[in-house]
């Protein structure tokens, strides 16, 4: 199990056991998150409500390590959930990329948590997994998730039009990347800054 370590929080991935820590930060946070996901597909459990299916997600997130497509991570603060971080649909051969996707509790913003987050997954992505590049997109209204792209400088892309269906419409979302020539070029200072 991937554990990563940083200044104030740790990364590692979800388990069973951290389903009532999870739904309720999930339950509390609904109308904070929701407008920035995707609407749960009609008829499919509710994975906020339903433990079995909070395990299964768990499972899932597992097999993906095993095979090294995916990474998915809780976020603690203090010991504390605090929100998620995930590496998803990797792929290698001449591609060697990751999307990054994040989300942390409405109550723990704005301390510079999801910062530090991005930047131990990236130091992940790579020097651990030996990425060549790593993307994030938001929706351009999210202030505060492109504020997260600011203070750490990762290089604006432009903006895909409808790239992604976000609570039933296809949302625009600006896409930032970092590679893995910038990465060793910024390393040394956003560890500096962030985790050391």
């Amino acid at each position: 199990m991937s554990t990563l370590f940083g200044r104030r929080l740790l990364l590692r991935p979800l388990v069973a056991n951290d389903f009532p820590a999870w739904r309720e930060v999930r339950r509390r946070n609904v109308d904070w998150l929701t407008r920035w996901e995707a609407a749960r597909v009609p008829g499919a459990p509710d994975v906020v409500e339903d433990r079995s299916s909070f395990e299964a997600r768990c499972s899932a997130r597992q097999r993906e390590r095993m095979l090294g497509t995916g990474y998915g991570f809780g976020l603690f603060v203090g010991g504390d959930f605090a929100g998620e971080l995930n590496l998803n649909a990797i792929q290698r051969g001449p591609f060697q990329n990751a999307y990054i996707g994040y989300w942390i509790d409405e109550k723990q913003a704005g301390n510079g948590y999801m910062a530090e987050a991005v930047v131990l997954a990236c130091r992940f992505a790579f020097e651990e997994i030996h990425l060549h590049r790593v993307q994030i997109a938001i929706i351009p209204r999210n202030t505060n998730s492109r504020r997260v792209m600011e203070k750490l400088q990762f290089r604006e892309e432009g903006v895909a039009l409808r790239y992604l269906e976000i609570n039933g419409v296809w949302e625009d979302h600006v896409r930032y990347a970092v590679t893995a020539e910038e990465w060793d070029d910024r390393a040394e200072d956003l560890l500096r800054t962030w985790i050391d």
